[in-house]
């Protein structure tokens, strides 16, 4: 490991940065409590230093024993204009990244991933979820916005399943955040580009490969949307993400790659092959010490499931209000705990809710 590139991750553990951003002609900087600053005796970085540091990152998301990995990783670079991977230091402690081109040069974004795993509650996330960790198959999907902490919760989800019933789980992943020892599970993970071309290749792969459970990092095209419904359908139980605010959002945008002439038949596959789904977000806390989840949660009934596959998923919201006995969640109900409980402030809140009266008025029912 470049010791330049390992000098910068120990002053962000050090320091507890979240992350670390390297651009030529510029001194290292380090994100810590939200705030970008300078840490360290560092001069400005120049674009020798910069080059070695991003060379250095990108042959670890090359396959093993490629020939020519440092003129491959320029020729994307030019080409894509970014690359992501994901490296461990020395300490052990894991980090994401995002090479990229600025101007013609290189540049450099690390995120400090949290390498230890911690409970549902620690988390501050419903218990509900634990439940889906008991399903034998079907499909669970973790939703929100980039950088809302969905990888964490499945990471906690498949560490809960590694530690409490035997079998085999496989990840595909691009890239590998979280490092899963085998213990009661055997568990193999895949990173995109690295040990497989593609998501939905490895997917296929993995249907040949006797997994009990399989995380699919992430779906974005029809292809691997079609061969996760049918691991699922198959006696597989299947977690992935997707970018969506919302349950109801997360149905459509499932469905909606489909063409016109699919959708039915896909919409009554997924009625048939959902778990649930959970929609976070990560909110600043009130004492400004870090950020907490609000979440809406769907859990698949036979209600919900005849909501999906008739297309009335509009009406999915009416369901989450009325079935909390079941462990269903409304963002709004969310958010108006975590008022009540002092964890965010009010007007976070309401600047959050996509009905700020509403919501206002709910909060001040049980104030």
């Amino acid at each position: 490991m470049n010791s330049l590139l390992e000098s910068l991750f120990s002053v962000c553990e050090e320091n507890h940065a979240s992350d670390i951003h390297l651009a030529t002609g510029q001194k290292p900087r380090f994100r810590i409590r939200g705030a970008l600053v300078e840490k360290g005796d560092y001069r400005p970085f120049d674009v020798k230093a910069i080059d070695s540091i991003t060379m250095d990152l990108g042959l670890v998301t090359l396959p093993l024993g490629c020939p020519d990995g440092t003129e491959r990783i320029r020729t994307t670079l030019l080409r894509d204009g970014s690359i992501d991977g994901a490296v461990s230091s020395l300490s052990g402690a894991r980090y994401r990244f995002n090479l990229f081109r600025e101007r013609d040069r290189h540049a450099v974004a690390l995120r400090r991933l949290d390498g230890a795993f911690h409970t549902f509650p620690e988390l501050g996330l419903p218990r509900r979820l634990a439940d889906f960790c008991n399903e034998h198959d079907g499909l669970v999907v973790v939703t929100g916005p980039t950088g809302s902490g969905k990888s964490t919760t499945l990471a906690t989800m498949l560490d809960l399943i590694n530690h409490t019933r035997p079998g085999h789980i496989i990840t595909i992943e691009d890239p590998i955040e979280f490092l899963h020892t085998t213990d009661r599970c055997l568990v193999n993970q895949r990173q995109v580009g690295r040990d497989t071309r593609s998501f939905n290749a490895a997917l296929i792969d993995a249907l040949r490969e006797d997994p009990d459970v399989i995380l699919v990092g992430e779906i974005r095209d029809i292809d691997t949307i079609r061969t996760a419904l049918r691991a699922a359908e198959t006696g597989h139980l299947v977690f992935t993400t997707l970018h969506a605010g919302d349950c109801a959002g997360a149905v459509e945008r499932l469905i909606s790659v489909f063409p016109a002439d699919e959708q039915s038949s896909a919409r009554h596959q997924l009625a048939l092959v959902l778990r649930g789904i959970f929609a976070q977000h990560l909110l600043p806390k009130a004492d400004k010490t870090g950020r907490v989840p609000a979440y809406e949660l769907l859990v698949n009934t036979a209600a919900v499931a005849n909501l999906i596959a008739t297309g009335r998923t509009a009406q999915i919201y009416s369901l989450l209000e009325t079935n909390s006995a079941l462990g269903m969640c409304t963002l709004e109900k969310s958010l108006t705990d975590l008022v009540l409980t002092g964890k965010i402030p009010e007007q976070t809140a309401l600047a959050f809710s996509r009905n700020a009266e509403a919501l206002k008025r709910r909060i001040d029912r049980h104030a």
